[in-house]
């Protein structure tokens, strides 16, 4: 009678550790995001900053691949605002998702401890 229960526990420790594994690598992954995020809105606010105290009849340059390409100060401005905003979307949409990760390996550690306490109590 204990065999079967041995294995289904080890099946379920088995399962756990291995989501374990997976979400651990997420959530790196989504740090990792995070940081490459906060460092593009950092050098966008900075570059903004930059900008706004040059004179509008300064010439400006977008990179684009090999080249650059002649803008106005406004679509420069007005872009660097726009990376801003996507890095901050996509920040809070990844802890967010962190977040979700982290609830749902806690979820799996306590059914595995209700199991574990219901064979117990057999």
């Amino acid at each position: 009678m204990a065999a079967p229960v041995d294995l289904e526990l080890k099946k379920a420790f088995a399962e756990l550790q291995a989501k374990m594994i997976d979400t651990q690598q997420k959530v790196k992954l989504s740090d990792l995001q995070i940081e490459q995020l906060s460092r593009m809105k950092k050098h966008a606010n900075l570059t903004h900053a930059e900008i706004t105290s040059l004179p509008n009849t300064t010439r400006m340059y977008e990179g684009a691949g090999r080249m650059f390409i002649l803008q106005s100060k406004d679509e420069i401005a007005n872009q660097l605002l726009e990376k801003q905003k996507t890095a901050d979307e996509k920040i809070k949409e990844l802890e967010q998702k962190k977040k979700y990760l982290e609830r749902s390996v806690k979820d799996a550690e306590d059914n595995i401890r209700e199991m574990l306490l219901s064979r117990r109590a057999q």
